[in-house]
């Protein structure tokens, strides 16, 4: 007669305490990994932005006032979804053609934001006040009502901010005109409560983002904001 073999109790609740060890090892470092991955692709995506606004503003295609110095734009004329902003008869621009950034930017939330990676991106344009305002926000969007055209030839600024705090990233990150990334950590900015407008500039006054960069300074959330290196 064959003997059956097999594992004893102890040693099945040996490998099982063995595997439970493991995990709480590799668990942990996972999630560290993909925070540290979301976080870098965020930083990269705002330098992609910048170089993206940079190279919009130099065609001078959204100039509302015609003066001849290009504006600054919003995710819709960036990625070519809709047309640019001039001021011009209508149709003589449209909507840029190539684009200065991808496709995966056309379609943004009814808040105006694009998500990418676990991370939530905004851009915001100055009002005639020098106040934030979210183009993307609606594609009805009134350009000359909202944003200011002088403003918007020299300001703007994208934030990218955890769709989940903890689990999709930790950090904020803002960039502008000054192409300087800085960055912040706040709890509260998670899901699609992100930062206001004036969060990384220095005494802004009134969500204005007109103002310094806090660049190793509080900003305006009383946050402070440090240089990405």
């Amino acid at each position: 007669m064959r003997k059956e073999t097999g594992f004893t109790l102890i040693e099945l609740m040996i490998v099982v305490a063995i595997i439970a060890i493991i995990a709480a090892i590799a668990i942990p470092n996972l999630l560290s990994a993909r925070l540290n991955a979301n976080e870098t692709a965020a930083i990269a995506t705002l330098r992609n932005i910048s170089s993206a606004q940079a190279q919009f503003q130099a065609t001078s295609k959204a100039d509302w006032d015609l003066d001849g110095t290009g504006g600054f734009g919003c995710f819709y004329e960036l990625s070519g979804s809709q047309p640019v902003r001039n001021g011009g008869p209508a149709g003589t621009v449209g909507a840029l053609n190539p684009p200065v950034l991808s496709g995966a930017f056309r379609n943004p939330t009814s808040d105006g934001f694009i998500s990418r990676s676990g991370y939530y991106f905004v851009i915001y344009l100055p009002a005639d006040d020098g106040t934030a305002e979210i183009p993307d926000a609606d594609t009805g969007y009134d350009w000359e009502a909202g944003v200011d055209e002088d403003l918007a030839e020299t300001t703007w600024c994208c934030y990218a901010w955890p769709v989940n705090y903890g689990n999709s990233g930790n950090r904020t990150f803002m960039v502008n005109q000054t192409g300087d990334v800085v960055t912040t950590e706040f709890d509260e900015y998670t899901g699609t409560d992100g930062p206001a407008g004036d969060a990384g500039f220095i005494d802004p006054g009134a969500d204005s983002i007109t103002g310094l960069t806090a660049v190793g300074a509080t900003g305006g959330d009383d946050n402070m904001w440090r240089q990405v290196n």
